[in-house]
């Protein structure tokens, strides 16, 4: 389970060094392929790929004449790319993606339990301060956090 947050960089060359809190798992459990996605440009996801093929598998079993999943395919796809992770633990993110998400210098790479998700820092604390976690979150019956925290 993927947890917690580390930060990281993008190189020029637009690859992102896994940070090893990270890596570690992702290797063991998962393998080095990974599919490299988003589904608004605003940040990169980072799916292992055993991850991915079960979302497929499950896309799979829905009508092709769903809107949600037309949708969703077009998203993924139009940022999305298999790759490995190099010899050195870094996973090369698509030019198109990287420029929408702004995926130069300092990132913030957050553990999303199956997945990551990478954001670029300053974008993510602007993220952040514009939506809070509220109260009605909290009692929300889809937030597993009730009682958690507070």
């Amino acid at each position: 389970m993927f947890r917690g947050s580390a930060p990281a960089r993008v190189d020029d060359k637009g690859r992102l060094k896994v940070p090893s809190v990270f890596k570690s798992l992702l290797e063991s459990k998962y393998g080095r392929e990974l599919y490299v996605t988003s589904l608004t440009g605003e940040y990169v996801r980072l799916y292992p790929m055993p991850v991915w093929l079960d979302l497929e598998q499950k896309l799979g079993a829905l009508p092709s004449t769903n809107p949600s999943k037309q949708r969703f395919l077009d998203r993924v796809n139009y940022y999305g790319q298999m790759v490995e992770l190099d010899s050195q633990d870094r996973v090369l993110i698509p030019m198109r993606l990287r420029d929408s998400a702004t995926m130069t210098g300092d990132v913030d790479v957050l553990g999303q339990i199956s997945y990551l998700d990478v954001w670029n820092h300053d974008r993510f604390l602007i993220r952040l301060a514009g939506d809070p976690f509220t109260d009605a979150d909290a009692r929300s019956p889809a937030c597993a956090c009730r009682g958690a925290a507070g």
